[in-house]
């Protein structure tokens, strides 16, 4: 945590001084933003300051998370989607004030009854916009990538994390069962291509800019986490949301929408890595959620329903009956009724 006087001469050295600060609600990251309101005649007279520590990132690299913000940032820039201009940073002690896209989340908009077609389409119309343009080149070369072994590294987090509050006794042959039930549905997830892989592609990290045109109309945050991964990651992180549900109809839309965008690809393999990684960020998700439960934060326990039921229905697919043998063996009873960790 960067010390107070710290930021204070932070937002000196840049101009920001003088401007009132108010707290932002948080979430499951480790990072906090704070509003920053100056005098309209000072320019830019709202920012957000971001907060961003220094420390393990995707779990394949270690690195100061503002420099990955920045970098990513500027790349989706270029690709020519909406992301935050940066105002001022020093990565080297995880400070930075970026542009304020408001109030208009996703999550807002929908909370407030908006209709949810017209947004998850622009969101995927923004998914289809990064998939046709982005390529691997000397800024993105050094991104991660996400190939079975750092998705397998995240998936076995749920024998760390969950098992061991449902299990009397967590034995290494349940969770070797576990990690052999991974390996085959892992390989056929990875048969779609590859592009950037933003991670945490939902309704909380979206706004709807209404002023700005076509894709821009969809402003991104908390990208910082990206890599190189399957083309379907990001569509299951925006369809599957772990905080809301999304309507039946509008996830057949968007599929739909997505695939007429790509004619060449294999609806087969498109729709087995769709399920697989369902199932993988479902999976990982509960045990990061889990976890949070048990670091004093238990209002995520009531997104594990949620998550129960769309693991279930993503284990129906072929390529997963090897993990659907070990969840009926081993944890019946939790997919059913979503059992809650013990206290």
């Amino acid at each position: 945590m960067v010390a107070p006087s710290e930021v204070a001469a932070f937002l000196q050295r840049h101009g920001w001084g003088d401007a009132t600060r108010k707290a932002i609600p948080g979430d499951a990251s480790a990072r906090h933003y704070e509003r920053l309101s100056r005098p309209e005649n000072a320019g830019s007279h709202q920012a957000l300051l971001m907060h961003a520590p220094q420390g393990p990132m995707t779990g394949s690299k270690m690195g100061p998370m503002t420099a990955d913000f920045i970098a990513i940032d500027g790349i989706l820039n270029d690709l020519g989607l909406s992301v935050p201009d940066i105002l001022a940073a020093e990565p080297e002690v995880g400070l930075a004030v970026v542009e304020d896209f408001g109030a208009n989340t996703y999550t807002a908009l929908l909370d407030q009854g908006c209709a949810p077609l017209p947004l998850y389409e622009l969101a995927v119309d923004s998914l289809i916009h990064l998939h046709r343009n982005f390529s691997v080149d000397d800024k993105t070369q050094a991104l991660p990538t996400f190939d079975q072994g750092l998705f397998m590294s995240q998936t076995m987090l749920f024998c760390e994390s969950y098992l061991p509050t449902v299990l009397d006794t967590v034995d290494e042959w349940v969770v070797e069962g576990f990690k052999l039930a991974w390996i085959a549905a892992l390989d056929q997830a990875l048969a779609v291509p590859n592009s950037l892989m933003l991670r945490d592609f939902h309704a909380s990290n979206l706004f709807h800019l209404s002023d700005r045109p076509g894709v821009r109309a969809c402003g991104l945050i908390d990208f910082q986490d990206a890599g190189i991964g399957p083309i379907t990651y990001d569509l299951v992180s925006l369809l599957q949301d772990a905080r809301r549900d999304v309507p039946d109809d509008v996830t057949a839309a968007c599929l739909v929408r997505y695939s007429a965008a790509f004619p060449n690809l294999d609806p087969v393999l498109f729709e087995r890595s769709y399920r697989v990684l369902a199932a993988q960020r479902h999976i990982r998700v509960i045990a990061i959620f889990t976890r949070l439960a048990s670091q004093g934060k238990p209002e995520y326990m009531a997104y594990l329903p949620r998550l129960w039921r769309l693991l279930g229905q993503a284990l129906g697919h072929p390529a997963l009956k090897d993990l659907a043998v070990w969840f009926d063996r081993h944890l019946n009873a939790v997919i059913e009724i979503g059992q809650q960790p013990r206290q």
